[in-house]
């Protein structure tokens, strides 16, 4: 029903209008909290939302009992004001809102910068992406000096099995001979470093686990071997493929063979899709030993 304007003066329209306008004003920022965020085409509709949302509230006010805006506004501004002093939505929260409407829709320029990935990427490399690429680059089985070497030790043992077992007698004869002699030395304090198998042949074999990782699959890939290095927490170890489940079973009886004491009752490897890889750890007396744990992060094909 509409309401008799001859009730009210020119003055007391024109105030109800005036406070229904300051009302909207700080009524639609706090609105604004309490609705999602809205997007259209780049622009942000949200706070223009609650400013309609305001207005209609004031209008409806306005048509069923104007002096109620009156007490409306003055509720309004007390809960302002309180909040002002209990470092809550104020004054000052109204002001900041309307400003970011406007920064946000028409004050801010987007200036897309390049992205460091293109041209940096090892900047921003976490901790063990930067160990998967620093072993990585240090594997080099093509180096003559590590074929020499290795060719020389996979013919040291065991060459009265090769008949038998062929190429994995080299291999395991090179492995013995590589986890006999290593000698376990500390990196510094400060900083990871990976030797080149080169390094750690010409530093008597000395290094820790991932240079014995890098040595080892450097020399065994010199000789036609496949391998890879596992990282897993606090640690990092080679394996050798083995292949299918009949070339892992000819594997696992020239081990029980060939590393008769203490005698084998387990051998430990990784198996996926078929393939078959055996641990050839430094901590471990034999291959196919005990790993040192699961907690495994990364899988470092060469």
């Amino acid at each position: 029903m509409a309401i008799d304007e001859s009730k009210y003066t020119t003055f007391q329209r024109s105030l109800f209008h005036l406070l229904s306008l300051l009302t909207v004003l700080p009524l639609a920022p706090f609105i604004n909290r309490y609705i999602p965020t809205i997007i259209v085409a780049g622009w942000h509709l949200d706070l223009f939302v609650s400013v309609i949302t305001a207005f209609l509230f004031t209008r409806l006010l306005l048509w069923f009992f104007r002096p109620l805006i009156v007490p409306t506004f003055v509720i309004l501004c007390c809960i302002l004001a309180f909040n002002n002093l209990t470092n809550n939505y104020s004054f000052t929260n109204v002001l900041n809102d309307y400003k970011g409407m406007v920064q946000g829709n028409w004050g801010a320029k987007e200036s897309k910068q390049l992205d460091i990935l293109s041209f940096y990427p090892r900047r921003v490399e976490t901790y063990r992406d930067k160990t998967v690429r620093g072993i990585r680059e240090k594997v080099d089985y093509k180096d003559s000096l590590v074929r020499n070497f290795s060719v020389r030790h996979s013919t040291a043992e065991f060459d009265e099995y090769f008949p038998k077992y062929g190429k994995i007698v080299r291999f395991l004869s090179l492995f013995q001979f590589i986890n006999r002699n290593f000698k376990y030395v500390n990196d510094s304090r400060r900083d990871e470093y990976f030797a080149t198998p080169r390094e750690t042949i010409l530093n008597g074999l000395g290094g820790d686990c991932d240079d014995h990782s890098i040595l080892m699959a450097s020399c065994l890939q010199s000789i036609g071997a496949r391998c890879r290095i596992v990282l897993i927490k606090g640690h990092a170890y080679p394996e050798l493929y083995c292949g299918s489940k009949e070339d892992f079973e000819i594997m696992k009886q020239a081990i029980i063979t060939l590393f008769p004491h203490p005698p084998v009752k387990e051998i430990y490897y990784h198996e996926m899709k078929g393939e078959y890889w055996i641990n050839l750890d430094y901590t471990a007396r034999r291959p196919g030993g005990p790993y040192m744990n699961d907690k495994v992060y990364a899988l470092i094909e060469l």
